[in-house]
């Protein structure tokens, strides 16, 4: 299988451990970084996760994260997964790039 495919969700089989990583749900700015929702389903509830990320001298940094917490709904999710990357980037800021 292809990586575009893996890292889209494409496809079957695979690790069932391996969460498949989707578009980003909900996008929001703040402080000037870019914090996108991704939460992806599990054991069939939807899992905390989401992408912090920011251009640092030219170049695209991002933090990928993954928390315990799961919801029944995605909507839940979306909004706990946004709330989840504000509250890294006002606790780090660029030093979770590094």
């Amino acid at each position: 299988m292809s990586f575009l495919k893996r890292l889209f969700g494409g496809g079957g089989g695979g690790d069932a451990s391996e969460p498949k990583t989707a578009a980003a749900a909900k996008q929001v700015e703040h402080k000037g970084f870019l914090v996108s929702a991704t939460p992806y389903k599990a054991e069939g509830q939807y899992q905390t996760c989401g992408v912090v990320s920011k251009e640092v001298d030219g170049v695209m940094k991002e933090h990928r994260f993954i928390r315990a917490d799961r919801f029944a709904g995605l909507d839940d999710a979306v909004d706990i997964s946004i709330k989840k990357g504000i509250q890294l980037v006002d606790e780090q800021g660029e030093k979770m790039f590094g």
